[in-house]
């Protein structure tokens, strides 16, 4: 079975830091691009973080760039967020997401698998 689980979400202050897992099975990642997606309440998901198994280029959103890093662990069949410097408007439900292309994109349809998502939280 193909599954994709995120983990690591919470509620942190402002200026705090997380860092998001997406545990993959019934696949590996080696040949997939793996995205991070994220949805605010009353928002349309967005992209936020891609890294690609074609080539291991990394991708981010212009409103995280520089303040969240994303790797992989292929040995674990895992891709990391890591996320610094939180602020309120980074709270949402965070996604992970696999596509077939190995080329990373930030259009949804372009994604096969994912998971059921993690809430975090940045207050004041």
């Amino acid at each position: 079975e193909v599954q994709l689980v995120e983990s690591g979400g919470g509620l942190v202050q402002a200026g705090g830091s997380l860092r998001l897992s997406c545990a993959a099975s019934g696949f590996t990642f080696d040949d997939y691009a793996i995205g991070w997606f994220r949805q605010a309440p009353g928002k349309e998901r967005e992209g936020v973080s891609c890294i690609s198994s074609s080539d291991g280029s990394t991708y981010y959103a212009d409103s995280v760039k520089g303040r969240f890093t994303i790797s992989s662990d292929n040995a674990k069949n895992t891709v990391y967020l890591q996320m610094n410097s939180l602020k309120p408007e980074d709270t949402a439900v965070y996604y992970c997401a696999a596509g077939r292309n190995p080329l990373c994109s930030w259009y949804l349809y372009e994604y096969d698998y994912w998971g059921q998502g993690t809430q975090v939280t940045v207050s004041s």
